[in-house]
């Protein structure tokens, strides 16, 4: 037992023992820690400007649709250049703007439509940031490490992530909010600095040769004759959705992103307040134990030396999600909410590791981005549509709401496991 604990904590820290990881891993960090920041600055200081929701309405709407109309041409962009370039290119530009309004609102010539120009220009940096982050893994570490690195970068992304809204939040409430723009503009600098410092593996096809791995040999992207941005994109969603077992984990996320964007957001409130007789502390917990339990599988799943068949994972994955989420309707009291949320976070950070290593794994790297970037989009447009299919079906109670969740997390299980090629993916 003492070696297999040892075995398991030397796989899951071997890519940390890398300095170009190690780099990696600080900057997405930092980037992470100054999106949670931007996001309490630009609310906070917009409701103390305009004093209204709906200013605050635009603000956020205006940062969310130019980064979804543009990562594909992220990915794009990502493929041809090279995912480090845009990273650090993308992270100085967010400085720049950060601190552009920092001092703007510091000087106190910041004005609604302004806050609006930089939310749409955040949007649309952040747009090249977040498919090269995705993507630039398989060039810093070796293949064998991808499941622990991801692991490690996943954590740090869920630290990050909690972390980001709260420093903010108290930096806002001993300073005020133009200061943390300030601040947050220095972590994209710093973030900028250390995607620099890292050094990158060279790409062993080129651009525009040869498929991925096992993959459809005559869609591995644009020719060489093609060069423009939109053939480049068509490449990119041919190679996509030609490929059933790609297709597989867009339909799989899809349907996930789906059953967790509503369900884990109107769901656990109205479930907090009204089913459980609480309040903001057991929502409160309810998400916790969701981020608790999602940090423990991603890092058990980083530790485990083997490789699974990733089409039944994925499987096991989507009936494990249906069946937590069928518990949730019917549960009573919060200590069993808490256990079932729990194990729903477990499983998604498990099967995160392994899927995500399969794709950067699998997938040819003069493509990769592009497919990373299609998964995104296809989040981006499925998270509002959940948000007010479940925000409908809330107002007749949790129990109906999470029961369709369920179904759709079934249907898709059973749909995994109805294709061969699926199920032997690993």
């Amino acid at each position: 037992m003492a070696s297999t604990l040892v075995d398991a904590r030397e796989r899951l820290s071997a890519p940390a023992r890398l300095p170009s990881f190690r780099l990696l891993w600080l900057g997405q960090s930092l980037s992470l820690l100054g999106d949670g920041f931007s996001y309490i600055a630009f609310s906070w200081i917009t409701l103390g400007l305009t004093q209204s929701t709906l200013a605050l309405g635009y603000v956020l709407a205006f940062q969310a649709v130019p980064r979804a109309l543009l990562t594909l041409v992220g990915g794009s962009l990502s493929d041809k250049w090279s995912s480090r370039t845009l990273m650090k290119l993308s992270s100085w530009a967010r400085a720049a703007l950060m601190a552009a309004v920092g001092l703007a609102g510091l000087a106190g010539s910041l004005t609604l439509w302004m806050l609006c120009c930089a939310a749409a220009a955040f949007g649309a940096v952040d747009a090249f940031f977040q498919p090269a982050r995705a993507s630039i893994l398989p060039s810093v570490v070796d293949k064998e490490q991808l499941a622990p690195a991801n692991a490690l970068l996943a954590v740090g992304t869920k630290v990050a992530a909690v972390l980001g809204p709260a420093v903010g939040g108290m930096v806002v409430a001993f300073s005020n909010a133009p200061v943390a723009f300030l601040v947050d503009g220095v972590c994209f600098a710093l973030c900028g600095l250390c995607v620099a410092g890292v050094r990158t593996l060279p790409r062993p096809v080129a651009e525009g040769e040869g498929p991925a791995a096992d993959g459809p040999a005559d869609s591995a992207g644009p020719p060489k004759a093609e060069v423009s941005l939109g053939a480049r994109i068509r490449a990119g969603l041919r190679y996509a959705f030609e490929d059933p077992r790609i297709r597989t984990i867009l339909a799989v996320d899809a349907a996930v992103t789906f059953c967790q964007a509503g369900p884990f957001t109107v769901g656990f409130a109205t479930l907090a307040k009204v089913d459980l007789h609480g309040g903001s502390a057991t929502l409160g917990l309810l998400n916790g134990a969701l981020a608790g339990g999602a940090m423990l599988g991603t890092l058990v799943g980083g530790a485990v030396g083997s490789r699974p068949r990733i089409g039944l994972l994925i499987a096991a994955l989507a009936g494990w999600l249906a069946i937590g989420t069928g518990l949730l309707g019917l549960v009573g009291n919060t200590a069993g909410a808490l256990a079932t949320v729990l194990a729903m976070g477990f499983g998604m950070g498990f099967q995160g590791v392994f899927g995500l290593s399969w794709i950067q794994r699998t997938i040819d790297g003069s493509v990769l981005s592009r497919v990373i970037s299609v998964d995104m989009v296809i989040g981006y447009a499925v998270a509002p549509l959940s948000l007010i299919v479940c925000g409908a079906l809330a107002q007749s109670g949790t129990a109906p709401m999470f029961a369709v969740s369920a179904a759709v997390l079934a249907v898709t299980a059973i749909g995994i496991l109805s294709s061969r090629t699926v199920r032997e993916m690993r």
